[in-house]
């Protein structure tokens, strides 16, 4: 039976999750691939650790029981991308910093398939990498950068060739979901939800890609590429995070029957793509309201075979090691028979202030008699349609209370906002909120 040999870079958590499952069922992996999959050398500041934490022998570590320095860990870094024994690497440094994106390069210009969770890298500096990978014939493998153990990547490239995606929404980061469900189930604020999460494991000391919308906005730019054939960039990409979402938008939302979640969105209508991270009150009826916890879910709609739930774990070691690890077998077995990277052929981002969405628009105001039919009033000039109207919330002399319009633009709510500045100067306390509401 013919060898893949491979390398791990880094023996962390995703990384020592790959090399655990690699020696565990070594021999299953090997009918899977029809090739034997064996670990050449891992690259670990500290081996002695990695080993004893994962199990592994400490003959597969560079530098075995010694810690390594950086410098030294570059060398082996090194000799591994020079090595013609090794056909495939897996590269679990993380980050996107210019030696985490030299080394990606390095590999694929020395002749190796390259296999990844690093989302950021590829999203944020991934152009670069995927034409060395088309260039050379090479493979890249990152089913396990977005949404961890779902199998998106492939269903996206594969399972839907035969189709037309028309949009994707879904739950990509399991941190903003784990807060948003403790805010809405057991009526936590956001700082002591966010301190569960993290008491919890599902959230990082530092926890601003998840909370702010970087980490979803990351994959949701693989999924544009994909699904698309479009590149964005993190700039042009509208992402809001859940920091400001409050009890008052939680109770408005239930008013309506939805729930507040952190979605990716993205569509193409006439030829434009929409894309955008933001909180939206999810209705009922769509599944995504009931996905709760840590857990990611992905709903594609399809032009032909309508729509498609993919639900699972999107993070931890076990579950986004095995996405690597499918993906080494899949390198292993199919080779060249895969596609190199995703056909970037679009280029026309729509502006977001043109998303026909419901929306949901909270108003913080003076307790003064008539502002309720005033705003209403400005908002029908502008064309849009309101569907509900919520009680009044009174707090001394200030008073909130939100509606729910049906489709209709941002251009056209703003516009509706700057003539209530215009005619009534006072009236809005602060700048209200406007949240899209998805079916």
């Amino acid at each position: 039976m013919e060898t893949l040999n491979i390398a791990i870079l880094g023996c962390g958590t995703v990384g020592g999750g790959v090399a655990r499952i690699i020696t565990d069922i070594n021999n299953d992996l090997a009918l899977r691939a029809k090739k034997k999959i064996n670990i050449k050398k891992i690259v670990e500041l500290d081996p002695q650790n990695a080993a004893e934490r994962f199990g592994l022998p400490l003959d597969l570590f560079c530098g075995k029981s010694k810690k390594l320095t950086p410098a030294e860990a570059q060398k082996y870094i090194r000799e591994i991308i020079s090595s013609e024994e090794i056909d495939l690497v897996v590269e679990t440094i993380g980050g996107k910093s210019d030696f985490a994106y030299n080394t990606c390069l390095e590999v694929l210009n020395s002749g190796k398939h390259l296999v990844t969770a690093n989302k950021a890298l590829l999203a944020e500096r991934g152009n670069a990498i995927f034409e060395a990978a088309g260039t050379r014939n090479l493979k890249i493998g990152f089913e396990a950068a977005v949404c961890g153990a779902i199998p998106i990547i492939k269903t996206i490239n594969e399972s839907f060739t035969g189709d037309k995606i028309l949009s994707i929404s879904g739950i990509l980061n399991g941190t903003s979901n784990y807060i948003m469900t403790q805010m809405q189930s057991k009526r936590l604020g956001f700082v002591e939800a966010l301190k569960l999460a993290q008491e919890q494991g599902y959230a990082e000391a530092d926890p601003s890609l998840d909370i702010n919308g970087g980490d979803a906005g990351h994959k949701l730019i693989l999924l544009v590429k994909l699904a698309f054939g479009m590149n964005i960039t993190m700039e042009e990409l509208s992402i809001t995070g859940i920091e400001n979402i409050t009890m008052e938008d939680i109770d408005f939302a239930n008013e309506i029957d939805a729930r507040i979640k952190l979605i990716c969105y993205t569509k193409k209508i006439n030829g434009e793509i929409f894309a955008t991270v933001k909180p939206m009150l999810v209705k009922n009826s769509n599944f995504l309201a009931k996905v709760d916890d840590a857990t990611n879910a992905v709903r594609v709609n399809n032009k032909y075979s309508g729509v498609h739930f993919l639900v699972g774990k999107g993070a931890g070691s076990s579950e986004t090691a095995m996405s690597i690890v499918s993906d080494i077998v899949f390198i292993a077995r199919y080779g060249e028979k895969i596609a190199c990277a995703p056909v970037v052929t679009e280029k026309n981002l729509a502006d977001v202030r043109r998303f026909v969405f419901p929306y949901l628009i909270t108003f913080n105001t003076g307790n003064i008699p008539g502002t309720t039919g005033f705003i209403t009033t400005a908002i029908g000039k502008q064309d849009i349609n309101i569907e509900t109207v919520s009680h009044n919330r009174y707090s001394g002399e200030k008073a909130m209370f939100s509606l729910a319009t049906m489709p209709c633009t941002l251009e056209q709510i703003e516009k509706a906002i700057d003539e209530i500045r215009k005619e009534k100067p006072g009236m809005l306390l602060s700048e209200p909120k406007i949240l899209p509401i998805l079916y």
